[in-house]
């Protein structure tokens, strides 16, 4: 899970056979976002972009009963199920188009840390070593962007 700027916020290991819609309660629960001042740790975004694949109705209940904005587009078998039901099928859920333009940022985290070959291949025999890596990348994500001095783009970060 990332923020809007392409920063880690929470990273988990789940089984690799299983989805991605799963492990969504479990990021979730585990989501703290520190305030500027004083205060609690905020556990609860504004809203969540995310894929087809996040389009179950669990999800969008929790979603919904959290306060929470879902900018989760509806895949084509759930149009076709609801408008087969007719008028007990429901209303479609609100997607905002726009605003969807903004998960690309999740996807290119993604492609980042695909970039790191031991991540893309998968070579750890233990899950354990696998999310250190994943964690040492997302210290090394916010140590750039928290630090103040400008980073070298001279130095290949795969060697950092």
């Amino acid at each position: 899970m990332v923020d809007g700027n392409g920063r880690p916020l929470v990273a988990l290991l789940g089984p690799g056979q299983a989805g991605d819609a799963p492990m969504f309660p479990h990021l979730m629960r585990h989501l703290r976002v520190a305030r500027a001042g004083r205060g609690r740790c905020r556990t609860r975004p504004d809203r969540v972009r995310g894929d087809k694949a996040y389009s179950s109705m669990a999800i969008r209940r929790h979603l919904r009963a959290r306060g929470i904005t879902a900018v989760i587009p509806e895949p084509a078998d759930q149009i076709g199920h609801r408008k087969r039901r007719g008028s007990r099928g429901g209303r479609p859920p609100a997607f905002d188009a726009a605003d969807y333009r903004g998960r690309n940022v999740v996807e290119r985290r993604f492609n980042l840390l695909k970039q790191r070959r031991g991540l893309a291949t998968r070579y750890d025999k233990l899950a354990i070593v696998y999310r250190s890596a994943v964690v040492l990348h997302a210290v090394i994500t916010w140590t750039k962007a928290l630090s103040d001095t400008p980073f070298r783009s001279d130095v290949p970060t795969d060697r950092l």
